[in-house]
């Protein structure tokens, strides 16, 4: 069954071609599937003007970077994957966007806001270690030195069996093995950018004394499934604006829509903050925004999601996540006549690439 923003909800690299026709092998996608983790770093990032070279170095380097902090204790699945904003995109590349690529659309429902909040960069680091996501996250944060400004972070971890602060188990159903590949990479669709992905999140956080007032089975009726067990509701008896049936996303055929969620906790004493943080992944970023419209502005327009009472989200983000062989050296895309960035052969690869800084847009 469809996969839902907070993960109550139902729910390999693919063979591909090239613009000009013809096969061009595999494409390595970045950590998309790491296994789930006990642990996590979350940094939204702002570059300033005029340090894109070093950043596009760091998106090179970013793979062997990963290696080099988790070769000590390989057993515990150090991963990273990044992803890249709109705007910095078109500072970067003379291509054009990934054809899903946009700033993140807010939306301002009757009672409730999801919030655009600035990103260029996105950091996703996860273990079974905090150790190990801490210190890869200060590794990158040394190399983008007087580069770039912490927009947001967000330190989280694995509670209890796989449940949110709100006591429900979050990311049951998540799509597995050939399943989750075809849900999170894009393939011919836009074969360009093959292997990639994009990723939306959120910061939500709890209002848990007024949830607990309501009690175990209103709980139920807002999640639409039970506390103990994770069994779903009948369909005859779950609410129209719980958060299950709100966020299962259906094409004209029936077809459900699935995402891959990575979701944690956290939360400060100090701050008084206690919340999920929302992040996920799909070969589209429509099937999450149609998620979200639905929560925020109802389906029917009105009947939004109950869980908004209790969880309000504070940023939001969408971002580009490329293969590994994109970042690595993005001349392996190259832009067909009439897309932006042509007449530059190879993205100048040969000549950014010797300088060790990708293939960059003239600054």
């Amino acid at each position: 069954m469809a996969g839902s923003v907070t993960g109550y909800g139902r729910i390999g690299p693919h063979w591909m071609g090239n613009r000009r026709g013809g096969p061009v092998g595999r494409r390595q996608p970045q950590d998309v599937l790491a296994p789930p983790a006990q642990a996590a770093v979350f940094l939204v990032l702002t570059v300033r003007r005029g340090a894109e070279g070093v950043v596009a170095d760091l998106l090179a380097n970013l793979p062997a970077l990963t290696r080099s902090v988790g070769f000590r204790y390989p057993e515990e699945l150090l991963s990273s994957v990044i992803g890249i904003g709109a705007g910095l995109w078109d500072r970067l590349y003379d291509l054009p966007r990934p054809a899903g690529l946009h700033p993140f659309r807010e939306l301002v429902g009757d009672r409730h806001r999801a919030p655009a909040t600035p990103g260029d960069l996105l950091l996703h680091v996860r273990s079974r270690r905090p150790d190990l996501c801490f210190e890869l996250a200060r590794q990158v944060m040394l190399r983008l030195t007087g580069s770039v400004d912490v927009a947001d972070e967000v330190q989280a971890f694995r509670y209890f069996d796989n449940r949110d602060l709100l006591g429900f188990v979050d990311g049951t159903e998540n799509p597995t093995g050939q399943a989750a590949s075809d849900a999170v990479f894009i393939g011919d669709e836009d074969p360009a950018y093959a292997g990639g992905s994009y990723v939306i999140v959120q910061k939500y956080l709890h209002d848990l004394p007024a949830w607990e007032r309501i009690g175990v089975a209103e709980q139920e009726r807002v999640i639409g499934r039970s506390k103990l067990s994770n069994i779903e509701m009948p369909d005859d008896v779950k609410p129209t604006n719980s958060h299950v049936a709100l966020n299962t996303i259906t094409d004209p055929d029936g077809t459900e829509r699935d995402i891959l969620r990575a979701n944690l906790v956290f939360g400060s004493e100090r701050a008084g903050e206690f919340g999920t943080y929302f992040i996920g992944y799909a070969a589209t970023p429509e099937v999450t925004e149609q998620m979200l419209r639905h929560m925020f502005l109802g389906n029917p327009p009105g009947n939004y999601d109950r869980i908004l009472d209790f969880s309000t989200a504070v940023t939001g983000g969408l971002f580009f996540v490329p293969s590994a062989d994109f970042l690595e050296d993005p001349g392996v895309v190259t832009p067909e006549p009439g897309d932006k960035g042509e007449g530059a052969p190879a993205m100048q690869a040969s000549v950014a690439g010797s300088l060790g800084i990708g293939s960059l847009k003239d600054r």
